[in-house]
């Protein structure tokens, strides 16, 4: 482990807070020897001076690092069991649990003894309880919100936390485990201007997607109103022969490599109006509203991944064709085609289809060169005319 001695915090060194954690629990274990002697009854004639059950005593213990930043983050703290949360949020056990396992968390017992939830979390039931009392939404409606901003949520943190891990490793000379002490000592240092970019993100793409969809709907005709499909350019950008080459690479490289790869497409992909789907490591999925944005994007990146030094070939494919929106992801049989596609396309190369090819070919003539590929055999499709798509050099 480097030497961490210099590197403080409010909270002091790496080496600090590890001893004063341990003289905490040292204390915790005295403090629990003392209480058992005091017994079960003094406890109940503490807790019946309360005169509210659903407040249960609050105990002064001394928190860790940790513990303070939850303290914090969470509202204060965790003092109600679900039935008690439930009780004082005005929402049945039932639908309380339903609400906590929609935010991703694990089912928690009904016992009035298992204290988990803090007066953040009541308040947010609250707003649950009043948006199913008020009619606002369903239940199945607002569970559905519910499951999709936990699961961003819960991405989000991860990255959040990983850059900063990488960020200690990279600019202060920690080691993996040290620089991970560094951020659990350090997160709350971070918090305002996370939650600060986090709202700000949040409305900026939410007016980005409201003016796409006010363009697109202004522009559907009345025998498209009930197709749920939407018209989308898309296509996956693959890594040529990463598995291999990642077995070969130290941690440190291969984190090297996928986030160059990650850096790289993300930067192209919006830099020429198309939006990320997903990315899984060495692939990414993109979507674009018409197909000669999607061709632009497609195209633009693949010759900037060519540009960074021991960057992996790298496969692409385009397909323009009706797509399924649903939980921040893109399904249907023209995405199945793009992700065969890429699975066939030599390295360095472009597959499309026949239909998208024509389609491109019309709509913005001159731009491209439309090489025939073959006719690849591709699983739950058969055999298709693909098509190479090029830019034109002057383009």
């Amino acid at each position: 482990m480097h030497d961490v001695k210099g590197l403080e915090a409010d909270n002091g060194s790496v080496g600090e807070v590890v001893d004063r954690n341990e003289k905490r629990l040292s204390g915790a274990e005295s403090r629990q020897i003392d209480e058992s002697r005091q017994g079960d009854e003094s406890r109940q004639i503490d807790e019946s001076r309360q005169g509210d059950e659903s407040r249960p005593v609050e105990e002064s213990v001394p928190l860790n690092t940790v513990e303070r930043h939850a303290h914090g983050l969470l509202d204060g703290e965790e003092r109600y069991s679900l039935p008690q949360a439930a009780e004082l949020a005005g929402l049945d056990v039932e639908t309380a649990l339903r609400f906590w396992l929609a935010m991703g968390f694990p089912t928690v017992s009904e016992s009035r003894e298992k204290r988990i939830f803090t007066d953040g979390d009541v308040d947010a039931m609250r707003l649950h309880a009043k948006a199913l009392r008020s009619g606002l939404l369903t239940r199945e409606t607002l569970e559905s919100l519910n499951r999709a901003q936990s699961h961003m949520s819960d991405r989000l943190v991860l990255w959040q936390h990983e850059v900063l891990v990488d960020y200690a490793r990279r600019e202060l000379g920690l080691d993996g485990i040290s620089a991970r002490f560094w951020v659990l000592d350090n997160i709350i240092d971070y918090e305002d201007y996370l939650r600060r970019q986090m709202e700000y993100s949040w409305r900026r793409h939410m007016v980005a997607l409201l003016r796409r969809s006010e363009t697109e709907v202004s522009q559907m005709e009345l025998t498209e109103a009930s197709d749920v499909t939407l018209r989308r350019a898309f296509g996956f950008i693959d890594m040529v022969a990463f598995t291999n080459r990642s077995n070969e690479l130290g941690s440190a490289e291969f984190i090297e490599l996928v986030e160059e790869f990650d850096f790289t497409c993300r930067m192209a992909i919006h830099a020429h109006g198309a939006r990320v789907v997903k990315s899984i490591g060495d692939a990414f999925l993109y979507i674009a509203d018409d197909l000669d944005t999607g061709a632009r994007v497609v195209t633009n990146v693949v010759d900037e991944l060519r540009k960074v030094p021991g960057m992996l070939p790298v496969r692409a494919s385009i397909v323009w064709g009706g797509v399924v929106s649903r939980f921040g992801d893109i399904f249907g049989p023209k995405v199945n085609l793009a992700s065969r596609l890429v699975d066939v396309a030599e390295s360095g190369t472009i597959l499309t289809d026949s239909e998208t090819a024509e389609t491109l070919r019309s709509l913005v003539p001159g731009r491209y060169t439309l090489v025939p590929a073959g006719s690849p055999n591709l699983q739950g499709f058969g055999k298709i005319e693909a098509v190479e798509v090029r830019r034109m050099p002057s383009s």
